[in-house]
């Protein structure tokens, strides 16, 4: 295929990277970042959807998403897909989407799990929304960046599933380490208390796959001084959009909000900005009962 890629930071690079490697022509646009290896950079994102097959895009917010989608879409082929990776609100993938079809374009939002490892791996997870027919036409590229992608709905619903997943990876996330500081403080060696819970009901992807605890598990941020696997920002970016969404269907989410408001200090008021989001158990070994 002939792709315009839209978005050549740490996530879009890697993965317009890997489908250059497998022989599509990659046009890419980036208004800072440098151009990855394989792909041919143009000298603007209208320039780099002209003549597209598909035009993905990796941005930002919702904001910059709309803004762009405004310059790409009516340089694109009529019967071309813009499929967009972003992480953004439920409202503005559908006002893209709606854009796209008055221009006879398809649309699919597609948010990714699986971090910068995973898009430099091919092995990210895509949440997909839009027409099946539009689905079907991006399915080879969702195979060459990743393990998998679902099927998830119609426009908007990708993004849903995104916000919903990461607002449980949140709120799980912070009980997890909320349990290794407690068991500091009882005296509980935090290796058998790994032992227990990832083989017990306490299991969960936060303790078994991406272990806070140094030394504890396998390899995960925490090994590494929480350099980012996926920032605390970034997760706070996700937990603010799960609550913009819960508010705009009047979704009582009181877990969902809590944990929003604990990244919330975490990154603005303490040491969480830049760092791995399971870096919440520093935060909170240092903590007494407020």
């Amino acid at each position: 295929m002939k792709i315009g890629f839209i978005g050549l930071g740490n996530m879009g690079a890697p993965m317009a990277a890997n489908l250059a490697k497998a022989g599509h022509a990659v046009t890419g646009f980036d208004l800072a970042a440098p151009c990855p290896e394989g792909v041919t950079m143009a000298d603007s994102a209208a320039a780099a959807a002209k003549g597209q097959d598909v035009v993905i895009t990796m941005l930002p917010n919702g904001a910059i998403l709309q803004k762009v989608a405004g310059e790409i879409l009516p340089a694109m082929d009529n019967g071309a897909v813009h499929l967009d990776c972003s992480t953004v609100d439920v409202d503005s993938a559908r006002a893209v989407a709606e854009q796209a079809a008055g221009l006879g374009i398809g649309a699919v939002d597609a948010p990714v799990s699986g971090g910068v490892g995973g898009a430099t791996a091919g092995t990210l997870t895509f949440m997909a929304g839009g027409s099946e027919e539009a689905f079907a036409k991006v399915k080879p590229l969702f195979d060459i960046m990743g393990q998998k992608a679902v099927h998830c709905g119609a426009a908007g619903a990708g993004q849903a599933a995104k916000i919903c997943n990461n607002m449980i990876l949140g709120a799980t996330m912070i009980v997890t380490c909320e349990a290794f500081a407690l068991a500091d403080k009882l005296g509980l060696d935090r290796e058998k208390m790994f032992d227990v819970v990832s083989t017990s009901s306490g299991y969960s992807w936060s303790m078994n796959a991406y272990c806070p605890a140094p030394g504890v598990g396998p390899q995960s941020p925490a090994d590494n001084d929480y350099k980012p696997g996926f920032a605390a920002d970034l997760m706070l970016k996700d937990l603010r959009l799960a609550q913009q969404a819960a508010e705009a269907v009047d979704a009582d989410t009181p877990m969902g909000t809590r944990a929003a408001e604990l990244y919330a200090a975490f990154v603005e008021h303490e040491d969480g900005a830049g760092r791995d989001f399971s870096a919440m158990l520093p935060r909170l070994a240092k903590r007494g009962r407020a």
